[in-house]
């Protein structure tokens, strides 16, 4: 046994990069093929364990550096391998993280958001992060325990809202006040403490405060896997008849982007939105039309309730009758003012109606 456990850390030290990047890909794909639902309660029960484990490594190994801790021979055998397990369990909860952000962006008004978590998460990766001294591995701690609070408080509160968001805030600041309530019983200097926790985790609070004001945190946990412009949306048996123009070898466009108006003609536009069971909450389709003069202006704001529940999501639909022809866009946003997500489209109108007219159906 003593044998094995020599070859694999003389393994380890001749291809330490190799290993390093093994258990980056790992915890990424492992998490990208056993992502489950936002709600999940094994799902939230995991993060809990790995954010547990991450705060007992952190805290001790921050003692161990003032020489106020010795592991005991038993755990001895597992703590060799603490910055192995720290840096595993980080980049777990910082991709799944990222990819429920990213399934709830809007890429126009969230981008730099999920940018800074995706540069985050490779940095993680970086052996001058992992070789650091404490007070970064606290600021990504931090940025895991806020998108922790940040997804489940409005899944059990079900709805989004500045009251999530603050009481996510509040319940982040409490477990790093916790943690330095604990080590003050230990360290006398307020100095090192405020240096080395308060500060780094204090500044990432501070940072998603900020985000939050200008827009760029997604919205967890909404999200929209499926939006379109219709000429026409009936109800049939629980299913969604949507009625469209647009050739199948323009598979890219989300039904008539480029809608051809006859007199009479209404624009419909659909919405698939996924949110928790037990959600219930409103989002507010935001519909805006290009001023040749004054740029984008808002022409009307309908709100549109939601419940969660569904596996596929909940859909909904609006509709516009009296429209000028030009470019348009229509944002999904929460009562707060947050993007789920966005559709811009052209009105193209005919005088004369085409006798040859006819439509596609696609159901959901």
């Amino acid at each position: 046994m003593t044998q094995l456990k020599n070859r694999v850390l003389h393994y380890y030290e001749q291809n330490e990069t190799k290993v390093d990047i093994a258990f980056f890909l790992g915890g990424f794909f492992f998490d990208i093929f056993t992502l489950s639902d936002i709600d999940d309660p094994l799902s939230i029960a995991q993060q809990v364990v790995y954010l547990l484990v991450l705060g007992f490594i952190l805290f001790y190994d921050f003692l161990g550096t003032h020489h106020l801790f010795q592991p005991s021979p038993r755990l001895e055998k597992i703590w060799n391998y603490r910055q192995l397990i720290l840096h595993f369990l980080l980049g777990s909860l910082l991709s799944v993280y990222s990819l429920f952000f990213l399934k709830s962006a809007s890429i126009f008004s969230s981008i730099i958001f999920v940018l800074l978590l995706l540069v985050i998460m490779v940095a993680n990766e970086l052996k001058r992060v992992q070789e650091s001294k404490v007070d970064i591995k606290i600021g990504l701690y931090v940025i895991c325990v806020f998108s922790f609070f940040s997804m489940t408080i409005p899944v059990i509160l079900g709805f989004v809202g500045y009251v999530p968001f603050l009481l996510s805030v509040l319940a982040t600041a409490g477990v790093l006040y916790g943690i330095v309530h604990l080590l003050q019983k230990r360290i006398e200097s307020r100095k090192t403490l405020i240096r080395s926790i308060l500060a780094p985790g204090g500044g990432v609070l501070a940072l998603f405060v900020l985000f939050y004001f200008v827009g760029w945190i997604p919205p967890v946990p909404l999200s929209i896997p499926n939006m379109g412009i219709y000429h026409g949306i009936e109800k049939q048996d629980g299913k969604y008849l949507l009625s469209h123009e647009n050739p199948a070898w323009m598979f890219w466009r989300k039904g008539d982007q480029q809608f051809v108006a006859e007199p009479g003609d209404k624009i419909y536009f659909f919405a698939q939105i996924f949110s928790p069971a037990r959600f219930s909450d409103s989002v507010i389709l935001h519909w805006y039309y290009k001023d040749p003069r004054r740029g984008w202006q808002t022409t009307d704001r309908i709100p549109m309730s939601i419940a969660g529940g569904r596996k596929q999501g909940y859909r909904g639909y609006t509709s516009k009758q009296n429209y000028s022809e030009g470019e348009w866009r229509i944002s999904v946003e929460t009562t707060d003012g947050r993007e789920i997500g966005r559709i811009y489209f052209d009105v193209i109108k005919v005088a004369t109606p085409n006798p040859e007219r006819s439509f596609k159906q696609d159901i959901y």
